[in-house]
């Protein structure tokens, strides 16, 4: 994995860094409230000889060097422990004192620093202060020979003395330390986050799981729930022009072999397929182009609801032969839409819908329509979507970003590819659009619908579209000729 897929993620997950970045300034400063004050009483000696036995100065300086760093050590001594507690019982024993103990030398000197570190301002400075003396006897005791004067001299020339604040905890560097950790820690999880997901977050990952073109990004929109319809106000959003975007691109995938008939489908329920039938047939109607857009999701028809038309009587009363298509096709709008809905439920969607009934009437409509636009049922629920796609002229694939995974996205363009189905490209649904392209096309559409004409904006508006042109247009005099 590259370095920029990992900012992705880490930018994609931000909040995961936060929370983590959070968590670990709470727990620093937790601790650090809950801390003991901790003080440092200290004491330095300075080692010397008077050169007794020792010819060269320098050689002696080696020899006190090497004197220091032993002395360091019987600081730390069980021994010297036991004297202290001895001398001066202080409440510890001599495991305590030991391990209250620091010591420290500068190399290339002859100077050793003694430290007793104790919750205790007042223990801790008694402490180094028996230490300091009972050290000095110490050295002298065991430097000493039986029949001669000791050939070093300790002697103490800073302290002892104890810190007037405490050393610990440090507020600060707790909470300075706590944030870096917190912040390694939430990139790590940030980063682990999305290489564990699997849905789909880019248009990116959306062709390579389809392997197929993108054909469009219709940006999410808080409103397009109250107003999934692209008329009205909504006709200037940046979904609508999206929706156009689509439009252009979906009549040039192929110029030699355009489709006429589109089934447009998707891998799950929910993706916004059936919005985009309906948006992509309006858009298509306002162009010029004559559109006829066909519920086939015989289970779950939801185009009657966004258009506002009667769903009793539609295409499966056509297929069974009850009636003529050119009697159940609902004019829409001022434009050349015209809508075939589902009809009455069937009990056997998927033999309906690859009968011979459907190939004629397909065919028919692809010499009657310049386009016809057909809402499926989606491809992992049911078998009925492939049924449709293999007999139109290709298949447009729908996908939600951040809802579908990139399984189930692969598995539904596999399911089409299997039956040789001509997938024409895919759209990502409601995905984020980037600030800076958001904002360049609403200054855009601020300026550009001064010049537009008031179109009605509520859902009330699709029934008047709905009923608006009495007049039977060319394409519905066409299709009231097709024979049974």
């Amino acid at each position: 994995m590259d370095l920029l897929r990992q900012l992705r993620h880490v930018r994609r997950h931000w909040w995961v860094v936060l929370v983590t970045v959070m968590v670990a300034l709470g727990v620093s400063a937790f601790l650090t409230v809950r801390a003991q004050p901790r003080y440092v009483a200290s004491v330095t000696f300075f080692v010397t000889t008077p050169n007794q036995g020792v010819s060269d100065a320098y050689q002696g300086g080696l020899f006190l060097q090497q004197r220091v760093r032993s002395y360091a050590d019987l600081l730390t001594s069980d021994r010297l422990a036991q004297s202290v507690v001895a001398e001066n019982p202080v409440g510890l024993t001599a495991d305590e004192v030991q391990r209250r103990v620091s010591t420290s030398t500068e190399s290339g000197t002859v100077l050793l620093k003694a430290s007793v570190t104790d919750t205790d301002q007042t223990r801790a400075l008694k402490v180094t202060e028996t230490l300091s003396a009972q050290f000095v006897d110490l050295v002298q005791k065991v430097e000493t020979p039986p029949e001669g004067k000791a050939p070093i001299k300790i002697e103490v020339v800073s302290g002892p003395r104890v810190s007037s604040s405490p050393v610990s905890p440090q507020p600060v560097r707790n909470l300075l330390l706590g944030g870096i950790i917190g912040l390694v820690v939430g990139v790590g999880l940030a980063i682990l986050r999305g290489v564990a997901d699997v849905r789909l977050r880019d248009a990116a990952g959306l062709q390579r799981a389809t392997g197929s073109p993108l054909l469009g990004e219709i940006p999410y929109e808080s409103g397009a729930k109250s107003a999934p319809l692209i008329i009205g106000d909504a006709a200037t959003s940046s979904r609508a022009e999206a929706i156009r975007k689509l439009r252009t691109n979906l009549r040039f995938v192929d110029v030699h072999e355009p489709a006429r008939v589109i089934a447009v489908t998707s891998a799950l329920q929910g993706e916004g397929k059936t919005t985009l039938s309906c948006n992509l047939a309006i858009a298509l109607a306002e162009a010029g182009w004559r559109v006829l857009l066909v519920d086939a999701d015989l289970r779950r028809p939801k185009v009657d609801e966004y258009l506002g038309i009667d769903a009793g009587v539609g295409l499966t009363d056509v297929l069974v032969g009850d009636v003529q298509v050119g009697d159940v096709v609902q004019r829409w709008g001022d434009k050349s839409l015209l809508v075939l809905p589902s009809g009455s439920a069937p009990p056997n969607p998927s033999e309906l819908l690859g009968s011979k009934a459907m190939a004629d009437l397909l065919l028919a409509l692809r010499e009657s329509a310049d386009i016809v636009i057909i809402d499926t049922a989606p491809l992992l629920a049911v078998t009925d979507g492939v049924v449709v796609a293999v007999q139109a002229d290709g298949a447009l694939m729908v996908s939600q970003q951040g809802r579908t995974s990139r399984t189930q996205v692969a598995a539904a363009a596999r399911s089409l590819h299997a039956v040789s189905v001509r997938l024409l490209g895919c759209v990502l649904n409601m995905a984020k659009m980037p600030k800076a392209e958001a904002y360049q096309y609403e200054a855009y559409r601020v300026v550009a619908a001064t010049e537009l004409p008031a179109v009605p904006s509520d859902r009330a508006s699709a029934a008047r579209h709905a009923e608006g042109g009495a007049g039977v247009s060319d394409l519905t005099q066409e299709l009231t000729r097709l024979p049974r």
